[in-house]
């Protein structure tokens, strides 16, 4: 008989709220991790992490971003896949976008990467070697690093904004993971942003996402519950 190893872990869930100070609220969730690399061990822990939230706050329909869902919505919101045309009038995917639009101390922003396959934009040694982050820009326009997510969550929630065949199933979910999440590498994570446009598309709110000066306002507007704060509190 095969012996199944386990380790206890903590994951982020991301909820989308329409009757809050937030527009989502994070938390975290106890889960026995399957241990090992297959995907297999990865969907294991997954269903585990979703049966675990369906039951602590009763929700029927939790949706895990991340490629090991199996799950073709998954692979459409995924910020590798999931594209925005950009004001050239091109089709960029949200992690080309984010990642050509990163300006550090000594380079950027580095508009080639537009271009490259998502994971080499991502992982492309000018973004390690070009010293601090001091903002972005994106086509032009200029975004400060903080509040740390909001660029990243104009991007994403303006890319899904731009793809309005996927409101009916994507709004059916009361709340979303990335079990390949990291916080302690980035900040930014696709699931809260997809949590944060259910919020903000339930709250009749996403006439107010585009202008990137009301979108500023409207995450200002709201009490932050995301990962930086449960960085701040310990939990990794």
């Amino acid at each position: 008989m095969e012996q199944v190893q386990t380790a206890i872990e903590y994951k982020p869930v991301f909820m989308p709220r329409v009757g809050s100070d937030n527009l989502v609220k994070t938390d975290m969730v106890r889960v026995e991790r399957h241990v090992g690399f297959a995907t297999r061990q990865k969907k294991k822990t997954i269903n585990d992490l979703h049966q675990v939230i369906r039951k602590k706050y009763g929700f029927k329909n939790v949706l895990e971003l991340s490629t090991k869902s199996g799950n073709k919505l998954s692979f459409l919101l995924s910020p590798y896949s999931l594209q925005i045309t950009a004001d050239d009038g091109k089709k960029y995917s949200v992690e080309n976008a984010f990642q050509a639009s990163k300006v550090f101390e000594k380079g950027g922003p580095y508009l080639d990467l537009l271009t490259e396959k998502p994971r080499q934009a991502k992982n492309d040694e000018r973004l390690i070697s070009s010293g601090e982050p001091t903002g972005y820009d994106y086509f032009g326009m200029q975004w400060e690093v903080e509040p740390l997510t909001t660029f990243y969550d104009w991007l994403y929630i303006n890319a899904l904004k731009q793809h309005p065949e996927l409101y009916d199933e994507v709004v059916q979910y009361q709340a979303f993971t990335d079990i390949t999440f990291n916080p302690k590498k980035t900040i930014h994570c696709a699931a809260y942003s997809l949590a944060m446009f259910v919020a903000i598309y339930k709250r009749d709110l996403l006439d107010k996402v585009e202008d990137a000066g009301e979108f500023y306002d409207l995450h200002s507007e709201f009490e932050i519950s995301n990962t930086e704060h449960l960085l701040e509190e310990g939990w990794f």
